[in-house]
């Protein structure tokens, strides 16, 4: 049975199967959009439409503020991976795989994915190898 190795940051999710004979071939390959990009690009205020209460006789409002709205963005993406990696693993039948993700959000990761998955992972590597040559993913999972 071939293995699978599933390289993912906040903005790229890729997942390899490798064969025998050292062969390593792209399975799934996509950019999150939500990853990309300025918080301040993807909230679509119209300038000026927060009030600050700076006239006279002008009721106080909310100053716009995000508050940990970049934090609950993070989250969610890191759910969604989550979800596509299950999805992906049930999928293909595979009984071990491989995971590569940043520190930051690795851990993240693991606790949401379904138990029997997190259960055929068999390797996981806190880096991000999203940029890195099939023959080096290869190597780090071996």
């Amino acid at each position: 049975m071939s293995k699978i190795a599933v390289v993912v940051d906040l903005g790229h999710f890729k997942a390899y199967r490798f064969s025998e004979g050292n062969a390593i071939e792209l399975l799934e390959s996509y950019d999150t959009l939500d990853a990309h990009g300025k918080l301040c690009d993807k909230l679509s205020d119209a300038e000026g439409s927060f009030g600050r209460g700076e006239r006279a006789g002008s009721a106080a409002m909310g100053s716009g503020e995000s508050h940990n709205l970049e934090t609950e963005m993070e989250k969610k993406a890191v759910r969604f991976m989550a979800k596509d990696i299950d999805t992906l693993i049930t999928r293909e039948g595979t009984n071990q795989w491989y995971l590569a993700a940043p520190e930051r959000i690795n851990n993240q990761i693991v606790e949401n994915l379904n138990p029997a998955v997190k259960a055929a992972l068999v390797k996981n590597v806190k880096a991000d190898l999203t940029n890195a040559e099939k023959l080096d993913i290869l190597r780090r999972f071996e």
